[in-house]
């Protein structure tokens, strides 16, 4: 009788059209970068020349600084699920975040840098919290590893073209080689991201405000890549398909929303 049931259900596994909740990740993987390009217009600044402007020091330590703030984010977001219950609202979770960017950026690159950590806690528990409601438990080391891989995504302050797709397909590949693989693997993106972050919140008189904006927009960013990332996972278990395949029929969607 088991083997019958067990049966009926993997058959109703397979005849789920994943088309429909496709679609709606493509759509909201595709919308969200589209604040970080009115934030680059609000500050007149381009994104590739943004990091140039940092002081040679800064420069010189990003990756180093970044790949420490996400070992020491790991740690602090996973520890605050212990204080702070899962489920915070969203605009709770953007209200911090955006506070620290203007604390941030009111004493320039100095007192940015000092910020670079907690943002990134902040960022990474609100990744953790979009696992938890799409039925995944943030405290296994597999979704662990995934909520850090969401930062390999292009930066909300970044014109990509799509290539930041490639985030969603690492996962297999980087799987063999453990955590430390994947930091090496993200660590320089998110520095060319958060140098960008630094670099505008380095603007004379507008650093708060800049600094406020950038985290306003990252934290969004982070939460709909987190959305589509862990949202393609739960539809890989729903509709029994696999990870490469679903990837695949995911990226034809986002890069080409009127090809069905």
């Amino acid at each position: 009788m088991k083997g019958m049931e067990q049966k009926t259900l993997e058959t109703t596994a397979m005849v789920i059209d994943p088309t429909p909740k496709l679609e709606a990740l493509a759509k909201r993987y595709r919308e969200a970068g589209g604040v970080g390009i009115e934030l680059l217009n609000m500050l007149g600044a381009q994104a590739d020349g943004l990091v140039e402007s940092l002081p040679r020091a800064v420069k010189d330590r990003l990756h180093s600084a970044t790949e420490a703030a996400l070992v020491q984010a790991m740690k602090a977001a996973t520890g605050s699920r212990k204080v702070i219950r899962s489920g915070q609202p969203n605009w709770l979770q953007t209200a911090v975040a955006t506070s620290m960017g203007a604390a941030g950026g009111i004493g320039g690159v100095g007192t940015a840098l000092a910020e670079l950590p907690l943002t990134t806690t902040v960022l990474l528990r609100t990744i953790q919290d979009v696992a938890e409601g799409r039925g995944f438990d943030p405290a296994s080391d597999n979704v662990q590893f995934d909520c850090i891989q969401v930062f390999a995504a292009a930066g909300p302050l970044s014109q990509d073209d799509g290539a930041d797709l490639g985030f969603l397909g690492a996962r297999m590949a980087l799987s063999s080689g453990g955590t430390k693989k994947l930091l090496s693997w993200v660590a320089p993106r998110l520095a060319t991201v958060f140098g960008q972050k630094l670099a505008a919140q380095a603007v004379p008189v507008l650093g708060a405000a800049a600094g406020a904006a950038t985290n306003y927009t990252f934290i969004n960013y982070y939460r709909e890549m987190a959305h589509v990332h862990f949202g393609l996972r739960r539809l890989a278990i729903d509709a029994n398909i696999g990870d490469a395949e679903l990837v695949d029929r995911f990226r034809a969607l986002a890069l080409h929303p009127k090809i069905r």
